[in-house]
């Protein structure tokens, strides 16, 4: 037990602190449930979103198009005794060819940004959700201080796994939820000014030490963005570095 709860949660550290937002920002808005609900997580990386969200009992299903990492994470479901999560190689500008609907929940994190063609994948999600599903989805705030020099662009005109643009407004997610059928239920943020602060340390040291060294360096400072950019969001008002969306596809036409 202890060794499945520590194995379930250590992914979440591994890498930036800014994942470790995503995922406070997302559990508060996934309920545990014993009803086998259907999750899918789109374009789901190293996977520790995916685990926790079988951890609370969803029947999740992570996509990436990467088949090195899902085959990693498909690894760590198995060391998590996890029967209840799937990896999947696909490509998420595909989506409306998935096999799988009908999920309740769908989940896109820091992955639209990556997406020409955004307006079409919120229109695959609406179709690959239940009727009363509901979409949680992060993405760079457009008018985030960049954390890095590269953060300011310029930014790609194809589609090469880097950043096609620079992030979403409030009202440019309006406008995708609108033009694919979701109703907006809640626009926030989350990953304040300590956790952007750590994250550029983190990389920095990287770049240097490499990423074991500066991960175990880093990981005692990540209590400090937990417990103080709360406060200075309310003092500053400074910029959070994503922004949150949770949509709802309508129960009745």
């Amino acid at each position: 037990m202890i060794t499945n709860y520590f194995n379930r949660n250590k992914y979440l550290f591994y890498g930036d602190s800014l994942v470790f937002d995503r995922w406070r920002w997302i559990s508060k808005r996934l309920p545990i449930t014993n009803d086998n609900w259907k999750l899918l997580d789109i374009g789901c990386g190293s996977g520790a979103i995916t685990l926790k969200a079988a951890s609370k009992g969803y029947v999740t299903r992570g996509l990436s198009w990467s088949k090195e990492d899902m085959e990693k994470c498909s690894r760590r479901a198995k060391y998590c005794s996890l029967k209840n999560c799937t990896f999947d190689v696909f490509d998420a500008r595909n989506l409306s060819d998935y096999c799988y609907s009908e999920f309740d929940v769908i989940i896109n994190t820091e992955n639209i940004e990556h997406i020409i063609n955004d307006i079409n994948l919120f229109k695959d999600i609406y179709s690959k959700l239940r009727n009363g599903g509901y979409l949680l989805l992060t993405t760079p705030n457009f008018f985030y201080n960049a954390i890095t020099i590269n953060d300011n662009g310029p930014f790609n005109l194809i589609e090469d796994g880097r950043h096609v643009r620079r992030g979403y407004t409030k009202t440019m997610l309006e406008e995708l939820c609108e033009k694919s059928g979701f109703k907006v239920q809640e626009i926030t943020t989350c990953s304040g000014f300590l956790s952007q602060k750590l994250t550029y340390v983190l990389r920095s040291l990287e770049r240097l030490i490499g990423l074991k060294m500066s991960w175990l360096i880093s990981l005692p400072l990540r209590i400090f963005p937990i417990i103080f950019d709360p406060l200075i969001k309310k003092i500053t008002n400074y910029e959070d570095f994503s922004i949150c969306l949770v949509a709802y596809k309508p129960r009745f036409k």
